[in-house]
């Protein structure tokens, strides 16, 4: 017969766990404070919490523009939406087909095309930037968006392609074999039964894909130098000059970067429990 817990052993895991979580949300909530406060510097004041309450900070953010009139804030956002965007369904359009080929077929160079995307991964993309930025200056793709998601999906596609296999050949192969008995072609099977068994792979490998577009820095930095073409991380970091930084502005840009991501969590919730223990043990 169970006994049951004592007071202490149900008390003692919240009494650990509420200074690790004060520990985890302090800089969140130090963040939201410089946002808030409406202030150019950093407070000297320890409470996460902001003394004054303003929405100044968000309002200059927001209500930038350039010389010429062209509203900043809207179109470095939208440049992050479509290369984000992009990026994902390059991505994911491609890996799909690939972990495919790869989880079902045998065909000479399998193994070592696998072996190619893995060593992708083991190397930092900023290795590459210099021949991507010569590549990208033969081809007159400086700053363009079209440049940047095919940087972006060169970086996705091996990440995709690995998850995705991995779930892939979780699938039992008697579905198929059904399937092939009944009439049915390679693509109909493709399409009608495994990419909507793989619905909750496919829905955290996209997510993964757009937050990594979403919040990618030193290539679009190093290959994007007119204002109008910068994306939000490109430009969040102009907040940080040579001798000052404008902290509140940087805070607030920072809080409204995180906000699509946020929605995006939230939508794909239902798949992250699955999706991300996909392929982790073969059927």
């Amino acid at each position: 017969m169970k006994h049951a817990p004592s007071p202490l052993a149900r008390i003692l895991p919240h009494l650990l766990l509420i200074p690790v979580t004060v520990v985890t949300l302090y800089p969140v909530l130090y963040v939201i404070k410089l946002a808030f406060s409406g202030t150019a510097g950093v407070s000297a004041s320890p409470w996460p919490w902001p003394e004054t309450f303003s929405l100044d900070t968000f309002r200059t953010v927001i209500g930038r523009t350039d010389a010429s009139g062209t509203w900043l804030f809207g179109r470095q956002l939208a440049n992050s939406l479509v290369v984000a965007l992009a990026t994902t369904v390059l991505g994911i359009t491609l890996a799909c087909t690939a972990a495919y080929g790869f989880a079902r077929f045998e065909f000479p160079g399998r193994r070592a095309g696998l072996l190619a995307f893995l060593a992708t991964q083991m190397f930092p993309g900023i290795l590459t930037m210099i021949p991507l930025y010569v590549l990208m200056q033969k081809l007159n793709l400086l700053d363009s968006m079209l440049g940047l998601v095919l940087v972006y999906a060169t970086t996705a596609i091996p990440f995709c392609t690995w998850t995705l296999k991995g779930y892939f050949d979780t699938l039992p192969k008697e579905i198929e074999e059904s399937a092939t008995i009944d009439g049915a072609s390679r693509f109909a099977i493709f399409w009608r039964i495994i990419l909507p068994l793989s619905a909750p792979a496919i829905a955290v490998t996209a997510l993964f894909s757009f937050m990594t577009a979403w919040n990618e820095f030193v290539l679009a930095y190093t290959f994007l130098s007119h204002e109008v073409a910068y994306t939000m991380p490109v430009q969040i970091r102009s907040y940080v000059g040579d001798k000052e930084v404008q902290w509140s502005l940087f805070a607030a840009s920072s809080l409204l970067v995180s906000a699509p991501v946020m929605a995006l969590f939230y939508a794909l919730q239902k798949h992250l429990v699955g999706g991300l223990t996909a392929g982790g043990v073969k059927g």
